[in-house]
């Protein structure tokens, strides 16, 4: 087969997978690639991480900690992460955002089981990962300044953005204490209907975890409902935002907390966004923005975000957020 990556078919028969079918699945963001396999009645996804732009140890050591914590990664049937591969478990081809397009009518019950699945997260201990501190929030809020701010030709002052952050999230980083496995990237994309049912519910599965951080636990449920790719409705946020709550019992601060970190995390998407269409030749990505743009406009609203606010209405020109962050030329 054509463009397949060296040492793909010495890698599946060390594993023992030799004369598998080998089916490519279009790629993402990333660096990575992924492939059906199948041999017989057996079936699985292949994943090349390869060094230098990619380690799949990271996967492999969150997969582990999640299974033997009772979460449900795919299971992995070998891996050589030194050359980037690694065979798990293939999750099938229903990820919530495309099964949801086509059945709509299952909204409800498949977002209450996504948070219901982080809910059983967030009563695990923390994994063994390292923290999501305040020099890794300030990271990614500041490539709204240095990718999207210029690619909008806006003059931005991009110290000034750094102290309002620092603000804005000193506050939180004591209540993120001890801190909960933070998968970062959890949105429809990212989780997998194993066996679903019509109205929604059915065993789900998690993909893309390998960034994992021990952090604050209104993030992930920000990245799922404030999500980059797939509208959610206001309403349906305010309801699974309350399952949350109700299930935790997380006070009146949390909401300030999601606020937070919905800020910051819409920051970071536009900023990403844009580098991807202009580092990366992938102008896909900015057709997303006006909607990350309209969760980030609400989320600044809260009063927590104040000082961040103010940045914004300072620097960033009316008729640029009027436009819910336009188009990057």
């Amino acid at each position: 087969m054509n463009n397949l990556p060296d040492g793909l078919f010495a890698f599946l028969e060390h594993a023992g997978w030799a004369g598998a079918v080998i089916d490519p699945i279009p790629g993402d963001a990333s660096f990575r690639r992924y492939f059906r396999v199948a041999d017989g009645g057996r079936r699985a996804m292949l994943m090349h991480a390869p060094p230098p732009h990619e380690d799949p140890q990271p996967f492999l050591d969150v997969a582990r900690w999640l299974a033997q914590h009772g979460h449900r990664a795919p299971a992995i049937h070998a891996a050589e992460p030194a050359e980037g591969w690694v065979l798990t478990e293939d999750f099938g081809n229903d990820r919530m955002r495309d099964w949801l397009d086509a059945n709509p009518a299952g909204e409800e019950q498949a977002y209450a089981q996504a948070i219901d699945a982080l809910v059983q997260l967030h009563q695990s201990p923390p994994g063994p990962f390292a923290p999501y501190d305040m020099s890794v929030y300030h990271r990614e809020a500041d490539l709204l300044t240095e990718w999207y701010c210029p690619a909008r030709e806006i003059a931005a002052d991009a110290a000034a953005y750094r102290t309002a952050w620092g603000k804005a999230l000193a506050p939180l980083l004591d209540r993120q204490q001890p801190g909960v496995t933070v998968l970062r990237d959890y949105h429809a994309e990212n989780i997998m209907l194993l066996s679903p049912a019509a109205d929604g519910s059915g065993e789900q599965g998690l993909i893309d975890f390998q960034d994992a951080l021990v952090g604050h636990p209104a993030y992930d449920l920000v990245s799922l409902l404030q999500d980059a790719r797939r509208d959610v409705a206001p309403e349906l946020e305010r309801r699974m935002l309350d399952r949350y709550r109700a299930s935790t019992g997380a006070d009146d601060q949390f909401e300030a907390d999601y606020a937070l970190l919905g800020a910051q995390r819409n920051a970071k998407i536009v900023g990403i966004f844009t580098r991807l269409a202009r580092r990366d030749g992938k102008p896909r990505y900015l057709s997303l923005i006006p909607r990350v743009w309209q969760a980030l406009e609400r989320d600044l609203a809260h009063p927590a975000l104040g000082p961040v606010a103010d940045w914004f209405s300072a620097n960033i020109p009316d008729e640029v957020r009027a436009a819910h962050g336009g188009g990057v030329r």
